[in-house]
């Protein structure tokens, strides 16, 4: 029979430490500056390591202060409220950085836990899961220290931990591939996008794509302060007659589907596992049933979470409900690649930040949105960016369904390898 020790036991039995960051007081808008000692924020945990294109540093001298705060390698950084099922794994490259305000961090006793095994049981199903339930707070849930201490961990030998994370580590590396080819993809959708449609430096129109640029051809000219090329309009997004507004509403379902929370999603990939839910009983924000040709937005300011939806993700219409947190436009497939570049550009979510209003919680709303104009180019502009677009948009879907399976393969595999059911 397996049996289990909680974290608390042994770490308080063989050494560890399970710490909250620096307090907000300890750490203030003036210590932080361009160069220095990175500080780790909740916003920097993404897809299961730190990362370091945004984030937030201080001088040596302020890091020296915080010395108890600092990260080790192999370490788990979590976030203490929001996305509280995400951590990262802390990397030998970002030893000495700095567990910031809202994250905890553990370290983990020597040859009594594996850090790489015990990475991969905080992030299955029965952690996370469990991790949900045990937080606190309604509107937004929240961890603590004595919370990550009654986590159950099973009694495993050492080296049986170690070979199991070989094991899985096969999984992971052909998902983070994945993961990086989705990346690279994406992100040059967002460059030839900013090409044609920021420098205007678009091909010409006669010799189609790979042809002489038609930018040096074109008049520009001056409309409400903005520079544009002749044939271009600026006009709020929302007035662009290729696209629609998604409607809320979700038709009755007889099966049970995935309603996945905003905080799940992080850039373009749902990286949470949602909630199960039935028509009758779901959540009031589980109110958008996906469409496809449609991308949906997070309407809160400084947010960059976007999905979108094609042939290479259909199947997600029939299992995922979305939150009302999300905004959606619905086009023709031929248009579908500009409305994501179109969506994703740097002016877009400038404007949607500059325009988000609202107490509590700032996002965007029907008035808001209303405000944001866009440049539009000529339509034959639109339809080739597209149609360079689209396959790759496909593409990215596809290798996130493999990632999906790949994902559901190596958690099943967790439990059988720990009990012994499959042997190592």
């Amino acid at each position: 029979m397996k049996t289990y020790s909680t974290l608390g036991e042994i770490v308080q039995k063989h050494g560890g430490l399970i710490q909250t960051g620096p307090f907000g007081s300890q750490l203030h808008e003036s210590d932080y500056q361009e160069n220095g000692v990175p500080v780790v924020m909740p916003t920097d945990i993404n897809n299961g390591r730190i990362d370091e294109s945004a984030i937030a540093r201080i001088s040596e001298v302020k890091a020296s202060q915080l010395s108890r705060h600092k990260l080790r390698v192999n370490m788990i950084v979590y976030p203490r409220r929001g996305e509280i099922t995400k951590c990262a794994f802390v990397e030998l490259s970002q030893d000495g950085y700095i567990c910031g305000t809202g994250c905890i961090k553990i370290e983990l006793p020597n040859d009594v836990i594996y850090p790489e095994f015990f990475y991969y049981y905080l992030n299955s199903r029965e952690v996370t899961g469990w991790l949900k339930n045990n937080a606190v707070g309604s509107t937004m849930l929240n961890l603590s220290a004595g919370i990550f201490r009654r986590i159950q961990v099973p009694d495993i030998d050492f080296t049986t931990q170690k070979n199991i994370s070989a094991i899985l580590s096969n999984y992971v590396q052909l998902i983070d591939t994945n993961r990086r080819r989705i990346q690279l993809l994406e992100e040059s959708a967002r460059l030839l996008f900013r090409e044609w449609f920021v420098y205007f430096r678009f091909p010409h129109l006669r010799q189609g794509y790979g042809g002489q640029t038609g930018h040096e051809k074109v008049k520009i000219l001056d409309c409400d302060g903005r520079k544009m090329p002749a044939g271009w309009d600026y006009l709020p997004f929302t007035k662009i007659k290729l696209f629609k507004k998604a409607p809320l509403g979700v038709p009755v379902f007889t099966d049970i589907r995935q309603y996945c929370q905003t905080s799940e999603i992080d850039g373009t990939s749902i990286t949470g596992n949602g909630e199960e839910v039935d028509y009758e009983n779901r959540p009031s924000r589980a109110d958008i049933a996906p469409r496809i040709n449609t991308v949906y937005f997070a309407k809160m300011k400084d947010t960059d979470k976007v999905l979108y939806f094609n042939k290479g993700n259909s199947y997600l219409l029939e299992n995922l409900l979305l939150s009302t947190g999300m905004v959606g436009f619905t086009t023709d497939e031929q248009y579908l690649g500009f409305l994501f570049g179109l969506l994703t550009s740097y002016e877009f979510v400038q404007y949607k930040n500059n325009f988000a209003t609202g107490a509590t919680q700032v996002s965007l709303n029907t008035a808001s949105l209303k405000k944001i104009k866009v440049l539009f180019p000529t339509l034959n502009l639109v339809e080739l960016y597209s149609e360079i677009v689209n396959p790759l948009l496909e593409e990215c879907s596809l290798l996130r369904n493999q990632n999906q399976k790949l994902a559901q393969a190596r958690d099943l595999l967790l439990p059988r390898l720990m009990s012994g059911s499959i042997g190592v």
